[in-house]
């Protein structure tokens, strides 16, 4: 029986050297999509022309390098901000900043070419419309796998780009995996219609844009404090990473942050608590008693959340402390998920045996995490928080391993990440953590930006990049716990991996096209 043959492609094949440029450029263009850009537009544009190459490639191989290009090119531009911590103490570690990007760039964007290599493999060519389903699929199922292997790095996935859209409220429905999916099943609706009836892309991106708009609207905004709800301040003392531990610079510092703790209110009410970020502390906390009780000196009746070091017997924690008023330590929370080859070198102690170690420690040897995620008990008014270090902030399930906070707080120091694109990334994560929840975040940062986010993930007030500065706001409302927080990534993995099915079924029925019986 003769096979139908499909209808050719309105785009011509731009051949192998060309498809590899091209893809280079989607991907750089789709990584615009992410803070502190925000043009998810052309992100999404960048999205679409990439898949469609992949799509269209004619091989296996061929599919597999475009992937990797693009995937590459999308890394280099969207965490080129992991260069700057090696330029903290450049003449020691400067050389290695660009073997750090093209290992990282390269590194990440080997799932994409796994992804493009099984579709090829997968499904026949000239089935284009199959291929690009398919391709959105195992791309989809590729960001799982990067947000989970090696203690995963779930930073600049596609979904992201959606974090400075109307579509961020949707996180409260299918989290940072559905966003990814959302965005790449309508890039490869475009692709598509680029590939088959190009004089249909305005009219369809015209209904795009008409019905993100829409799902931006349709979501209620957050409620506004209650008059009685307790008043926060947020302590950003803004020490560059390179002045940061230097010894006459120490007393500087934390004097800075002392005169912020006790300025006069911005609101007209004294705060309930005063929030210092990470590492905030210049002694370890055990030794830390004249220091705490200048801290409680400072903050009057308010209770004082504060990132330090510690040693646990011979083990360093890198840690935030809540303070009672009087500079007693009321609880610890100590950071569980560390930052791999900053905070700690792989391998251990043969690491160390080599001279190796992590770029952001302090402390000799590393830092050991800490037991895992934990609440924090505030009392009454304030409630329970749910602490998150720097790093932490950045994966979203580790929040469903408590008991629902009330809300939560992120002490982070991102001047290890420079004055440009990886702090604002930084913060658009923290927006999306409340987003998914219907949680605030409180966030003290370092350097910037330290924010106030409400349950919808809007910045309702901040600090901006590279100022000193304290930030007096009532704490947010919670929103009751939304479907994520319930369900977690399994309905969005389930629908990924049943519509790839379907569409790699519907490729095994399809027989090599050929004329004649």
């Amino acid at each position: 029986m003769t096979q139908p043959v499909p209808a050719a492609s309105a785009v011509p094949d731009p051949g192998a050297r060309a498809r590899l440029a091209l893809a280079a450029l989607a991907g750089a263009v789709a990584a615009f999509g992410l803070a502190p850009f925000d043009l998810w537009l052309l992100g999404w544009a960048g999205f679409a022309v990439l898949m469609g190459l992949v799509a269209r490639a004619p091989g296996a191989r061929q599919a597999a390098l475009a992937a990797w290009i693009g995937g590459s090119a999308y890394f280099a531009v969207a965490l080129h901000w992991i260069v700057e911590p090696f330029f903290v103490d450049a003449a020691r570690h400067g050389w290695m900043a660009p073997f750090a990007l093209a290992l990282m760039a390269g590194g990440l964007a080997l799932f994409w070419a796994l992804a493009g290599w099984g579709m090829a493999r997968l499904v026949p060519v000239g089935r284009s419309g199959l291929r690009l389903v398919v391709i959105a699929g195992l791309l989809g199922l590729a960001e799982l796998a990067r947000a989970s292997i090696l203690t995963g790095f779930p930073w600049a996935h596609p979904g992201h780009i959606l974090i400075g859209a109307p579509l961020l409220p949707l996180a409260a429905l299918i989290g940072p995996h559905g966003m990814t999916a959302i965005v790449l099943v309508v890039a490869a609706g475009m692709a598509h219609a680029v590939l088959s009836r190009p004089l249909m892309v305005p009219v369809r991106a015209a209904g795009l844009l008409f019905a993100v708009l829409i799902a931006g609207a349709v979501a209620p905004p957050a409620p506004a404090p209650a008059p009685t709800a307790p008043i926060v301040r947020l302590v950003q003392p803004n020490a560059p990473q390179h002045l940061k531990w230097r010894a006459d610079m120490i007393p500087v510092f934390f004097q800075r942050g002392l005169d912020l703790t006790a300025a006069a209110p911005e609101t007209g009410a004294a705060p309930s608590l005063v929030v210092w970020p990470e590492t905030a502390l210049p002694v370890l906390l055990d030794q830390s008693a004249p220091e705490r009780l200048r801290i409680a000196r400072a903050a009057g009746a308010a209770q004082v959340l504060i990132g330090g070091q510690r040693y646990e017997g011979f083990r360093p924690r890198n840690t935030s402390a809540l303070l009672a008023p009087g500079g007693a330590i009321a609880a610890i929370h100590d950071k569980h998920h560390l930052v791999p080859f900053g905070e700690y070198m792989p391998g251990g102690g043969m690491a160390e045996a080599f001279g190796l170690r992590g770029l952001a420690e302090v402390l000799g040897g590393g830092y050991t995490p800490g037991p895992g995620p934990a609440l924090l008990d505030m009392g009454a008014g304030l409630g329970r928080a749910f602490p998150m270090i720097c790093y932490e902030a950045i994966f979203p399930g580790y929040i469903r391993q408590v008991a629902r906070p009330d809300w939560m707080v992120h002490l982070t120091n991102d001047a290890w990440f420079g004055s440009f694109s990886g702090p604002y990334q930084h913060l658009a994560l923290a927006r999306l953590r409340a987003a998914e929840q219907g949680l605030p975040v409180l966030r003290a940062a370092n350097t910037g930006v330290s924010a106030v986010i409400d349950a919808r993930g809007r910045v309702v007030a901040s600090l901006p990049l590279n100022a000193a500065g304290y930030l007096d706001a009532p704490l947010p409302p919670a929103l009751p716990p939304t479907l994520y927080a319930r369900m977690g990534d399994f309905p969005v993995i389930f629908l990924v991996l049943f519509a790839t099915t379907l569409a790699l079924l519907a490729a095994r029925r399809v027989r090599p096209l050929h004329l004649g019986a």
